[in-house]
């Protein structure tokens, strides 16, 4: 797999592209399967909200999807009982129903066709109202208010960061020459294209605050790296020097990337500004540098080198000086990503001649394989850091798989006509 990605990173390709940034929704959207759930799911009703009956039905089923979907709640049958967040619940009712939790809510309208989302959400067993929230949406953007409303019930009842309301960018290929960068929701729905290519697209890496996307194109018969505006649909060439340009990675302030650059011969990795100047290299040896990434507080780079005679996660100082070498385990190991508390880290290795998602504790460094996969890559974390979203390879195609740090939580995400691949998980959304 290192020699390939590698091999695909510095080969010129003549390409023919087409900018349709956030355009029409794509095709397909993505489906997401759950086949493994958390061991002691917290049990939760969410009963059908009052209001305007289809835009509750469209939150509701969104709410209880989410949920549903991460693994860790059980939803409780509700038996059809609508409830507005201005009820009294009838706690003895849903303790009998076996729910810990009840959220209710409801979907008002207005005359300029805005609509107010409503929801509280209650404690079952101790009988007192946890929290709530209400704000504006509309009939194009109930969906989002469904995931708004999951990410408080989520926190709420985990102390953790929601997700259901960020986002996901990948590579489709869609056939043998029409690839399609595309960023759909955390579920898989309302997809958008934002670049179509006859050549590949790989590496897309979100900036820290979400609103711009980082990757590589093969558009101008080399690999170059873009960056591109999800706002305004610009783009903006951050490196296309001689040779090879791949690799982008944000630093945690947005300030400047970190790519890997073969102009000075072999590759190497430099950190250029956020707007494509003053590229400073870093790695100095001659070994193959690749697939940087920042340490959340900035203060060191992780990425894959061979300089020991075969690939393996090195870190050294964004300042610079010398490189230590992270894994020891195996003779393979590439891909580092770190996790948002920069506790673990999540990489590829190679065990028994298949490539599969590994996660390392950096205080112990002790190393466990989550996946029984043959081909994984690409690893990226959720942004509250309990997913690990990767690419993997089933029945001959390329689908998603999502898996949860101790292994219990999977989902596979696939799209019915294509490859899907280089998957990267957007920020918490603010």
């Amino acid at each position: 797999m290192f020699g390939i990605r590698l091999k695909l990173r510095h080969l010129g390709l003549l390409a023919t592209s087409v900018i349709a940034l956030l355009q029409a929704p794509a095709h397909a959207q993505l489906t997401i399967e759950i086949t493994g759930a958390g061991a002691n799911r917290i049990p939760v009703a969410i009963a059908d909200f009052g209001g305007d009956a289809s835009s509750s039905r469209v939150v509701t089923s969104v709410v209880r999807g989410d949920l549903e979907r991460s693994g860790l709640f059980r939803m409780v049958d509700t038996g059809g009982v609508t409830m507005t967040e201005a009820s009294s619940p009838a706690y003895a009712d849903w303790k009998n129903r076996g729910a810990d939790a009840v959220a209710a809510g409801s979907i008002g309208g207005s005359d300029d066709g805005r609509q107010e989302a409503r929801f509280r959400l209650y404690d079952v067993n101790k009988q007192i109202a946890l929290g709530g929230s209400a704000f504006v949406t509309s009939k194009p953007m109930l969906r989002a208010a469904g995931h708004r409303i999951a990410d408080l019930i989520y926190e709420k009842l985990t102390g953790e960061p929601g997700i259901f309301s960020t986002r996901v960018a990948y590579v489709v290929r869609a056939s043998a020459t029409r690839y399609e960068l595309h960023i759909s929701d955390a579920d898989g729905q309302n997809a958008q294209v934002a670049l179509i290519s006859k050549e590949p697209i790989i590496s897309p890496s979100w900036s820290p605050d979400g609103t711009r996307l980082a990757y590589v194109s093969f558009e101008n018969k080399k690999p170059v790296v873009y960056v591109h505006s999800l706002a305004s649909g610009k783009r903006i060439v951050i490196a296309n020097f001689k040779g090879s340009n791949s690799a982008p990675a944000w630093s945690p302030d947005g300030r400047k990337l970190a790519v890997v650059l073969s102009k000075d011969g072999g590759s190497q990795i430099f950190l250029v500004n956020a707007d494509g100047s003053g590229a400073q290299r870093l790695t100095t040896d001659s070994a193959i540098n690749t697939e940087p990434t920042f340490s959340p507080d900035g203060q060191f780079i992780y990425f894959t080198s061979d300089r020991g005679g075969s690939p393996q996660i090195y870190r050294m100082a964004v300042s610079g000086g010398d490189a230590q070498r992270v894994s020891f385990e195996g003779s393979y190991n590439v891909t580092p990503r770190i996790s948002p508390d920069g506790k673990s880290m999540a990489f590829i290795s190679r065990r028994d001649g298949s490539f599969r998602l590994s996660v390392m504790d950096l205080d112990s460094r002790q190393v466990q394989v989550l996946t029984d996969s043959h081909k994984d890559e690409s690893p990226t974390f959720s942004p509250n850091g309990r997913m690990v979203l990767i690419a993997t390879e089933m029945g001959g195609r390329g689908v998603l798989s999502a898996v949860s740090l101790d292994g219990r939580i999977k989902q596979r995400l696939s799209i019915t006509a294509g490859d899907v691949r280089e998957p990267a998980w957007g920020p918490l959304s603010r």
